[in-house]
């Protein structure tokens, strides 16, 4: 995905419709006992937890192959063992294997990948993006302050609006493993067309999986 990469250890956290961007944050309250334990170890040794999506809910579902490694900015412990906590996004990675480890967490081997941090698009590609994010944000009934959307820089904006977009899994998925914003840039406004035609089924899910 890019040239320079660097193979680790990291410790997971398979959360779905849950992603995590180099730069970005992400809260979390942690109550599962393996998970606990996760942010304990972390804690304990480098305070980094690699956020990555199953590919189902059941028990050892099998993962994606690109997730976000992520700090532990800031956490609270709880009286009664659960942590509240913000996990600051560092690197992106791509799944190598998973390892037969013997914590109630799973741990697997990956590739860091590097992400330039000063990637910009053109004025054309900015300016179809927040017109196509103003229509969303209507349709939606967002309520959106424009003028801090317009002084973010390039990259922060396309990774922030693709955290937080309300797409399925796979969508989300999908903008985590495009490689360069002007990439991830189309694609998310291929999926604001796409989620902003359709309402869903009897239930109101858009999905594309």
């Amino acid at each position: 995905m890019t040239a320079a990469a660097t193979t680790t250890r990291l410790s997971i956290f398979p959360l779905p419709g849950a992603v995590l961007y180099p730069g970005l944050q992400l809260p979390l309250h942690i109550f599962e006992p393996r998970y606990r334990a996760l942010v304990s170890d972390a804690l304990a040794r480098d305070r980094r937890i690699a956020m990555i999506q199953p590919q189902g809910r059941e028990e050892g579902a099998p993962l994606f192959r690109v997730g976000c490694v992520g700090k532990i900015a800031q956490f609270e412990a709880l009286e009664d063992g659960r942590y509240n906590l913000v996990l600051e996004g560092e690197a992106r990675f791509r799944l190598l294997r998973e390892i037969d480890a013997a914590t109630p967490f799973r741990q697997v081997e990956a590739e860091l990948l590097a992400d330039p941090a000063d990637e910009v698009l053109s004025a054309v590609e900015r300016a179809s993006f927040e017109r196509e994010a103003r229509r969303f944000a209507a349709a939606q009934g967002y309520r959106v302050d424009w003028e801090s959307v317009a002084r973010l820089d390039d990259v922060s904006l396309i990774n922030g609006v693709s955290q937080i977009a309300p797409f399925d899994a796979a969508a989300k998925q999908a903008l985590l493993e495009v490689n360069g914003i002007g990439e991830r840039c189309e694609l998310l406004v291929q999926l604001m067309q796409f989620f902003g035609r359709h309402d869903g089924g009897d239930d109101g899910a858009v999905t594309l999986q």
